[in-house]
């Protein structure tokens, strides 16, 4: 079983920075992307990035240009960088690795942005 631990998120102010970690328990073959998600109370889990194995990063367009994910193999990590961050990036994220037959979650972590 493989286990996905997320860190680095807390509160932070409006235009501030965050770095999210998300850890594989071991090496996991197969992974076709690595993903992040965020979801608000009341509303459904929505993509936020993914990066492929290519290394190819998409955005969804609210954060495009403030949001960065990239990937460490040789730690089993991916992260996602997350600049002047808003009111609304207010959310639980999760980290998923998804590939054929295989579909892990973290299990969340909260970003809060607030003055």
């Amino acid at each position: 079983q493989v286990q996905l631990v997320e860190s680095g998120g807390g509160l932070v102010q409006p235009g501030g920075s965050l770095r999210l970690s998300c850890a594989a328990s071991r090496r996991i073959l197969g992974v076709n992307t690595m993903e992040w998600y965020r979801r608000v109370p009341g509303k459904r889990r929505d993509v936020v990035a993914v990066l492929s194995e290519s290394g190819i990063a998409t955005y969804v367009d609210s954060v495009m240009g403030r949001f960065t994910v990239t990937r460490d193999d040789a730690k089993n990590t991916m992260y996602l960088q997350m600049n002047s961050l808003k009111f609304e990036d207010t959310a639980v994220y999760y980290c998923r690795l998804n590939g054929v037959g295989i579909d892990y979650w973290g299990e969340g972590i909260q970003v809060t942005v607030s003055s």
